[in-house]
């Protein structure tokens, strides 16, 4: 295994609620209500539409809202990781990467681990440079039990209930969250910020037609058939654990565009979770701020 470079789950495409629209020459993002599901494969227009969108969307009246998904991991923090992230906004490249307590940082030095105060209380943070950045993996059908499809959010709200839903769900499944039948589901909700504008986030529930008896029931029969077959869950989330260690930051260069993109619109707009694409110039100080940081986290370490 190659050191330094996060290992993350292979990704079949994406799910979004957002989607670019071009206005006066400018390619900006529009907020959306449904579900779009994108292959990788982007064209001058945009993301190339994966075939299980239309699938979907079919039988749900032409508006996808709900998606029947399984888990990959028992382990919640293995489908969804989320934490607070710095990018560059004009490589898309990760410079800084927190969960409150402490951060990755690449400065001059290389990547150095020091304390984070989160985005309210980091002087690099000013202008919303850095934001709570959330990404999870779903299994969306039967054909590939370990391809997954990747939701990126930056939105407080999906970021908030993605976590809780997760946290209770494998707490009163006994830990199986991996084989409970789930769906990721569209909710909208109005706020005194938005202006009354509605503001879309996402949610996780058990599949649409199941009680949560129902969907319990069956977890523990999927189990049962998984360990009968050797099918090894624990092992699968120690490996997958293993493999996002392996690297200081989860998304590379390979995904800069995607990442720009969605941190860093022309215009930022909060009252909905759907994806950014447009990017704005990093300002010039940016790398001497991190790297004055750094000097002086380190000098005050040493005096300690």
């Amino acid at each position: 295994m190659l050191k330094g470079l996060a290992i993350t789950p292979p990704v079949l495409g994406r799910i979004s609620i957002g989607k670019v629209v071009e206005k006066n020459g400018k390619r900006l993002p529009e907020k959306d209500d449904q579900f779009t599901i994108t292959s990788q494969v982007q064209s001058r227009e945009g993301w190339l539409l994966h075939p299980l969108n239309e699938e979907l969307r079919s039988g749900q009246d032409g508006k996808l809202r709900n998606i029947p998904i399984r888990l990959l991991f028992n382990e919640p923090d293995l489908n969804f990781r989320a934490d607070y992230s710095l990018f560059d906004r004009t490589t898309g490249r990760p410079l800084c990467v927190g969960n409150g307590e402490t951060c990755k940082r690449l400065t001059k030095d290389g990547i150095q681990s020091l304390p984070c105060p989160s985005p309210d209380g980091c002087p690099l943070a000013q202008g919303n440079a850095c934001k709570p950045y959330g990404r999870l993996n779903v299994v969306i059908g039967d054909d590939d039990p370990l391809g997954s499809f990747v939701f990126r959010t930056t939105g407080f709200n999906s970021i908030r209930t993605l976590a809780a839903r997760l946290h209770y769900l494998q707490a009163i499944s006994c830990n199986r969250l991996a084989c409970l039948p789930l769906e990721l589901r569209l909710r909208g909700k109005s706020t005194r910020q938005s202006h009354g504008t509605p503001i879309f986030y996402v949610d996780i529930t058990v599949r649409s037609g199941l009680s949560l008896e129902d969907a319990l029931l069956a977890a523990k029969q999927l189990e049962e058939a998984r360990q009968a077959s050797g099918f090894d869950q624990s092992a699968l989330d120690h490996a997958a654990r293993q493999c996002f260690n392996n690297g200081a930051f989860e998304d590379g260069e390979e995904d800069s565009g995607a990442i720009v993109a969605e941190f860093f619109p022309a215009a930022e707009n909060s009252s909905s979770d759907a994806e950014p694409q447009s990017a704005a110039p990093l300002k010039p100080s940016l790398a001497q701020k991190l790297e004055a940081q750094a000097i002086e986290q380190s000098t005050k370490t040493s005096v300690q």
